[in-house]
């Protein structure tokens, strides 16, 4: 018998690619649950809702998971993901979780990976304080042989896996209450409406575990808005992503850039990073929106429901958010950063964090003809200083931010080569769309 194989297409997700379409059966309740059953509940009967911590690194939400009643371990709260994963099988070796049906694993084309997957059933998920908690006493976790795509190093935080449609299933979940950088899971017969003028309700429909919307995007150089069928994803660190094979009426920008978009299993996807001229969501208009262009036409025949694109956390981070799978809606209230610029990494490079406290940071691809490449930097090239600072007090996030900052800034640096060599640098931003 032929092992089952699922596959990994590509998200984009600033350097990070990572949308997981997964076979029917992987998706399947736990015994005793029907095939509707939403997997987590309160930690208490009566409890209405729960605030749970979150973190949000590079654009990427995290939250702290138990397994087994052991953790934490970060894991990255993604509703483009219909099932949830764990990408270290060292903890799932050390908590000795059940090893069920095997799956091969492949590219977005339909390339063999060499990475292997089984189905751990039977697992004990919790997230959140006690008395503020909410529990899976009962779910199904993929367990990949290996974590190629290197989340952790990406991030610049250790991160275990991923937490998707499962959650979001079972609870109202609202991204920023109050200001603050936490969940708020609410059981659904006690949501309501958020309650102030302010509030715009964007209708969801629920396809293959995953939520999608529409948009009313408008070009440059069109007269009217088009309505596109986007993903909502919040494992994308992305703003708009926009699958140009979805629609001849989709074209790539006048003003755009060559880029390396993310990196897939199979290696890196690229394309082009441009902009829109307005994305409508609801009542508010957000203008000028940062947009990945991907020119891999498989990252469109091969998604298992039809969209024109996705929305990511670049987006979504300007709101207060509530995502209500049960109520199909999603409600959008503009937060603190909402009239914030989209703005692109300016210096033309990729970091990439490791060591054990993973705030040591090295130059993963330098891009040509951008202000990183005019100074001279290479792949390979280690960061210790940015002025008269150790690399090391900052976090992957704040270089990040540093270096998408404000046009002309001036970034002097020191290198180390992989020989040996020091190095100095001085860095100009540059806008370059």
């Amino acid at each position: 018998m032929n092992t089952p194989f699922f596959c990994f297409q590509p998200r984009l997700a600033g350097a990070l690619l990572l949308l997981l379409l997964l076979v029917p059966a992987l998706a399947r309740p736990a015994r005793g649950q029907g095939p509707d059953a939403p997997p987590f509940r309160l930690g208490r009967a009566r409890q209405r809702r729960v605030r749970v911590p979150l973190r949000v690194e590079r654009n990427l939400p995290v939250v702290q998971v138990w397994l087994n009643d052991s953790g934490p371990y970060n894991f990255l709260l993604d509703t483009g993901v219909a099932v949830s994963l764990l990408t270290e099988a060292a903890i799932a070796d050390s908590l000795h979780l059940r090893h069920g049906q095997d799956f091969r694993v492949v590219g977005a084309g339909g390339e063999a990976t060499g990475l292997l997957a089984y189905r751990a059933p039977g697992v004990r998920v919790r997230l959140g304080r006690p008395g503020q908690e909410a529990v899976a006493p009962d779910m199904a976790l993929l367990v990949l042989n290996a974590d190629s795509l290197d989340l952790s190093g990406y991030v610049g935080l250790p991160i275990h896996g991923i937490l998707g449609s499962e959650l979001f299933r079972s609870f109202a979940v609202a991204f920023g209450a109050n200001g603050a950088e936490d969940l708020t899971l609410t059981r659904p017969a006690f949501q309501r409406p958020p309650r102030g003028h302010r509030w715009a309700r964007v209708p969801l429909a629920i396809e293959g575990q995953k939520p999608y919307f529409i948009a009313e995007v408008r070009q440059a150089g069109d007269a009217a808005p088009r309505p596109l069928k986007l993903l909502l994803d919040t494992g994308a660190s992305h703003a708009l992503s926009l699958e140009t094979t979805s629609d001849p009426a989709l074209r790539l920008p006048a003003a755009r850039l060559p880029a390396e978009l993310g990196r897939g299993l199979s290696g890196p996807v690229r394309g082009v990073l441009g902009r829109v001229a307005t994305v409508q969501l609801g009542r508010y208009r957000l203008p000028t929106v940062l947009t990945s262009f991907p020119d891999a036409a498989d990252v469109h025949a091969r998604a298992d429901v039809f969209r024109n694109g996705s929305l990511g956390y670049d987006v979504l981070r300007r709101f207060r958010v509530v995502i209500d799978y049960p109520h199909q809606c999603l409600w959008l209230h503009p937060g603190p950063t909402f009239r914030e610029p989209f703005e692109h990494d300016m210096a033309g490079l990729d970091l990439f964090a490791m060591g054990p406290a993973l705030r040591r940071y090295r130059v993963l691809r330098v891009m040509p003809g951008t202000p990183a490449a005019a100074a001279g930097l290479e792949a390979g090239d280690e960061l210790l200083t940015i002025g008269l600072a150790p690399v090391g007090v900052f976090t992957l996030t704040q270089l990040s931010r540093l270096l998408r900052s404000a046009d002309g800034t001036v970034v002097h640096l020191v290198l180390r080569r992989p020989s040996g060599e020091l190095r100095a640098a001085r860095l100009r931003l540059q806008r370059r769309i």
